[in-house]
C-alpha cells in the first residue's frame, strides 16, 4: 500500500468524521478538522512507538484497550453503546486535543485538571461518551419517525469498501489501515449509515414542505440575535491614502492611513453633506442610494470596481467599530448621518438580512438542539464493562498499533517503487 494510498484513506476517515460531527459538536468531544482519527494526527507519535505485531490482531479494540469491540460498555436510550464506538471517538478527541499539545511542544497532560474534580482523560472518556451515545440514540429516534437506511446508501458504502481494498491492495491492508483510524469496516458502515439517517431526519423534520420548515422570520431573528449578523451598504468618501498604511518604530501596521491634506478632507466633507441632504429629501432613498454610491463611493477594489454593491452582511466585530455601531442603530432602509472611521465619511444604508443565507445554518441548529435533546433525556449508563477502559494506556497502545500500520505501509511502498522501476527498466531495455 503506497503513501499515496494511506493518505486517502486518512482523507475518507476525515471526511467521515468532519460529516458526522454535526452530530457531535455539542459536546465538546473533538472539535476541528484535525481532530479526526485519521492518519495526520497520530503519525509522529505513531513513529516513536513500539510497532504491534499486527499479526496477532484480530480485534483492534482488544488489542489497544484490553476490550473486544463488541461488548456493550454502555446503554442509553434502549441502545447498546459498544466498546468500538466509544474507542472511536475517545481516539477522535485524544487525537485533536495530542495534535494541539504537540504543535505547543508539551506531552500530552493526560492528568490535568479540566474542571474541578475531572482529569483530561476523564473529560475525553466523559466526551466520547456522550458522542456515542448520540450515535446509538439517533437510530431509534430515526425508527420512530419511520426512517431506514435507504438502499442507494448501502450501495454507495459497499462501492466505496470495494474501491479502498482495491486501492490498499488486499482486504488484510485494508483493514489494517481502518484499525490505525480505530475503525473496523462494520462501525465505518455503521457510521456512514447514521450519518445518513441523521440527513433524512433532518429533511422529515425540518425540510421546505414540513410542518418544521423555518419562516424567514424565525430565520432572520436567529441570524440577527443568535449569529449577530447585520447587512448594511455604503458610501464611502475617502480622507486617507488606504495605499500607505502608517507603521509604528519596529514597522507594524498601525490599522491607520497617511491622511490626506486638510483642504481635500474639507471638500470630502462638503461632499458627502450634499449627499446626505439628497437622501434625507428623496422618495425612494434606497434607488438614490445606488445611484449615487456608484458615482461616488470609493469603497473601491485593485480594479477601480465597487465593492459592496449588494451590502455587506457582517457579523458583529468585522466591520470598523463606527461603521458598525451606525449600523446597527438604523432600522431597515434607513439611512445614517455622516460617519467618520479611520478610512473616511461614510454614509450607511441598513438593509434586511436574506434568509435564504442562514436557512440551513437555522436547521442545523434546530437539528443539534434536537438531537441534544436526546442525549439529556437519555443520558448514557456504563455497564460494568467501562470499568476496563484505561484512556491513557488505550492511547499509548494505539500508538504502537498505528506504527506497526506505517511500517506495513513503508514496506509495501518500497516494494511497489521497487516494481516500478524495474518494471520501467526492463521497458527502455526493450
Amino acid at each position: 500500500m503506497t503513501t499515496r494510498t494511506m493518505k486517502r484513506l486518512g482523507a475518507l476517515s476525515l471526511s467521515l468524521a468532519l460529516t458526522l460531527t454535526a452530530l457531535s459538536g455539542c459536546q465538546g468531544g473533538g472539535s476541528s478538522a484535525s481532530g479526526s482519527s485519521s492518519q495526520a494526527d497520530g503519525s509522529s507519535s505513531a513513529a516513536q512507538a513500539e510497532p504491534m505485531d499486527l499479526s496477532q490482531v484480530t480485534d483492534p479494540y482488544l488489542a489497544t484497550a484490553g476490550i473486544p469491540g463488541d461488548t456493550v460498555v454502555a446503554r442509553a436510550g434502549g441502545a447498546d453503546i459498544t466498546a468500538a464506538s466509544l474507542l472511536y471517538w475517545l481516539a477522535y478527541s485524544a487525537d485533536s486535543t495530542a495534535q494541539y499539545y504537540t504543535m505547543m511542544g508539551v506531552e500530552f497532560p493526560w492528568d490535568t485538571e479540566m474542571e474541578e474534580g475531572v482529569t483530561m482523560e476523564q473529560g475525553l472518556l466523559d466526551a466520547a461518551l456522550d458522542t456515542a451515545a448520540l450515535y446509538a440514540i439517533l437510530p431509534v429516534h430515526a425508527q420512530e419517525e419511520g426512517i431506514s437506511v435507504t438502499g442507494e446508501l448501502e450501495q454507495q458504502v459497499n462501492d466505496l469498501m470495494a474501491s479502498m481494498e482495491a486501492d490498499a491492495g488486499s482486504p488484510e491492508l485494508l483493514d489494517h489501515a481502518l484499525w490505525y483510524n480505530a475503525l473496523t469496516r462494520d462501525l465505518y458502515t455503521s457510521l456512514f449509515e447514521i450519518n445518513d439517517l441523521n440527513a433524512q431526519l433532518q429533511q422529515a423534520l425540518y425540510g421546505e414542505g414540513t410542518a418544521g420548515y423555518p419562516t424567514d422570520a424565525e430565520v432572520t431573528a436567529y441570524a440577527q440575535d443568535d449569529l449577530g449578523y447585520y447587512r448594511a451598504k455604503h458610501i464611502l468618501l475617502k480622507t486617507v491614502d488606504t495605499d500607505s498604511p502608517l507603521t509604528d518604530e519596529e514597522g507594524n501596521p498601525t490599522g491607520e492611513y497617511t491622511p490626506l491634506d486638510e483642504a481635500t478632507v474639507a471638500e470630502k466633507y462638503a461632499l458627502a453633506q450634499d449627499l446626505l441632504a439628497q437622501l434625507q429629501a428623496a422618495g425612494d432613498k434606497e434607488a438614490l442610494f445606488d445611484q449615487l454610491m456608484e458615482e461616488y463611493s470609493e469603497d473601491t477594489d485593485a480594479s477601480g470596481a465597487l465593492n459592496g454593491v449588494d451590502g455587506y452582511t457582517a457579523a458583529q466585530g468585522q466591520m470598523v467599530a463606527p461603521f458598525e455601531e451606525a449600523a446597527l442603530a438604523l432600522d431597515d432602509y434607513e439611512v445614517s448621518g455622516i460617519v467618520e472611521s479611520v478610512y473616511g465619511y461614510h454614509i450607511i444604508l441598513r438593509l434586511p438580512l436574506d434568509p435564504a443565507q442562514f436557512r440551513s445554518d437555522y436547521v442545523a441548529q434546530q437539528m443539534t438542539d434536537l438531537r441534544q435533546s436526546w442525549l439529556d433525556a437519555s443520558a448514557p449508563e456504563p455497564t460494568g464493562e467501562m470499568e476496563r477502559i484505561d484512556p491513557s494506556d488505550f492511547y499509548t497502545k494505539l500508538q504502537s498499533l498505528r506504527s506497526a500500520v506505517q511500517a506495513e505501509m513503508d514496506e509495501q511502498e518500497a516494494a511497489d517503487s521497487s516494481a516500478s522501476s524495474s518494471a520501467s527498466s526492463s521497458s527502455s531495455a526493450g
